[in-house]
């Protein structure tokens, strides 16, 4: 019995480690045919304000400007990963990241959300990362977190 496509769910904040999780999205996605790869990057909101403040002009329009260059980077550094075939989608949201994160994979019908979990220091052994943990305790959906590489 073959397994159902799902919609899967990477999150991003284009760290090293959120993109080693790039691989296990990718070959989760890989193992239900007919799978559907959404990645979704979340500019917390203070860092939001501080780059409309400091990064860009004033002048324009901020929000598109963050978005063509996340766009950018998603294009240089995951789409040339995409398998032929499989849909792959992008989000882009401003917010507290496990809330955008979770909102986003109900919007969807995730049924897996990918993350790399951050840091390893001795308060990380406790609290395996703030995003991380808190969208492990809210999913409705399973949770693959993937530790940082040692």
């Amino acid at each position: 019995m073959q397994e159902q496509p799902i919609r899967i769910l990477y999150c991003t904040d284009f760290s090293e480690n959120a993109s080693r999780a790039f691989a296990y999205a990718l070959e989760a996605a890989a193992l239900r045919k007919g799978s559907e790869l959404h990645l979704i990057h979340v500019i917390p909101e203070p860092d939001a304000q501080f780059w409309k403040s400091y990064i860009y002009d004033a002048e324009g329009d901020v929000d598109e400007k963050a978005k063509k260059d996340i766009d950018e980077k998603i294009d240089r550094d995951f789409r040339p990963r995409i398998p032929e075939g499989l849909v792959f989608k992008t989000a882009f949201r401003i917010g507290k990241s496990h809330s955008e994160i979770l909102k986003y994979a109900e919007e969807i019908g995730a049924g897996l959300i990918v993350l790399g979990r951050q840091g390893t220091g001795a308060l990380t052994s406790l609290f395996f990362g703030s995003v991380a943990e808190k969208v492990v305790k809210k999913a409705s959906c399973p949770v693959l977190v993937i530790p940082p590489d040692k």
